[in-house]
């Protein structure tokens, strides 16, 4: 598995102090300590989504996850986006009593105020059924508004008609494998996936390929990433 380290800048008038946020997708309860070194020197830790394996396997498919919700804090305060496999996860609870333990705070339909941005968290749930309405009270802070989506796929049918300044996604895996800049299959879009690495919706969205391997699936000309976000004034 090659795992690349991508710095993206994002630059915005809202913004009033840098900030450096480390974005980790689709970890999948796989090993972490190779970018621990990046994680500590960013501001905050932004999971989004997918931190455990509901595939394994071998149980519980969340040790390396817990280990994580251990080790992340310590370097940079860290924010959760619940993902499809902890909300389906066989063993679901007891994982969500490992985070409640954790000094990682869960943005479950909410925002928080951090560093003078604005972090939300739309969290997944079955085909449209979705709760965006809190978007609603976050659109008319006037900071600069971050949001984290596990699935891309949910971006224009719940998030588009919102002020929202940027969207973080995972969950398509880059589309798995990958012909020049198009994917082959994602899960929630299907085969020739639209939405599954980088920024979409001019720049409003920013999917990301993900931090590790699908248990399902090989990829090809697709590695996987750990995206390193700077937040700029202009």
């Amino acid at each position: 598995m090659t795992r690349e380290v991508n710095h993206i800048t994002v630059r915005s008038e809202r913004v009033k102090s840098p900030l450096t946020f480390a974005v980790v997708a689709d970890l999948h309860d796989g090993l972490f300590e190779d970018i621990l070194e990046e994680l500590a020197g960013c501001d905050a830790i932004l999971i989004v989504g997918d931190l455990v394996d509901r595939h394994a396997r071998t149980t519980p498919g969340y040790e390396n996850a817990v280990r994580f919700l251990e080790a992340a804090p310590k370097l940079a305060p860290t924010f959760y986006a619940i993902g499809n496999h902890e909300r389906c996860h066989k063993r679901r609870e007891a994982y969500y009593s490992h985070v409640e333990k954790s000094r990682v705070t869960v943005l479950d339909d909410a925002f928080t105020e951090f560093g003078g941005i604005i972090i939300g968290a739309l969290t997944s749930r079955k085909e449209g059924k979705a709760r965006a309405g809190f978007l609603r009270e976050m659109e008319k802070r006037s900071e600069f508004r971050l949001l984290m989506c596990h699935h891309p796929e949910y971006f224009p049918r719940h998030i588009r008609a919102y002020d929202i300044d940027l969207t973080l996604s995972g969950h398509a895996h880059g589309g798995q494998v990958r012909i020049g800049r198009q994917g082959l299959f994602s899960p929630g879009q299907g085969w020739l996936p639209r939405l599954t690495s980088g920024f979409y919706f001019d720049g409003r969205l920013l999917v990301s390929r993900g931090m590790t391997n699908a248990t399902w699936a090989p990829r090809i000309n697709c590695n996987c990433e750990l995206i390193i976000l700077h937040l700029e004034g202009k």
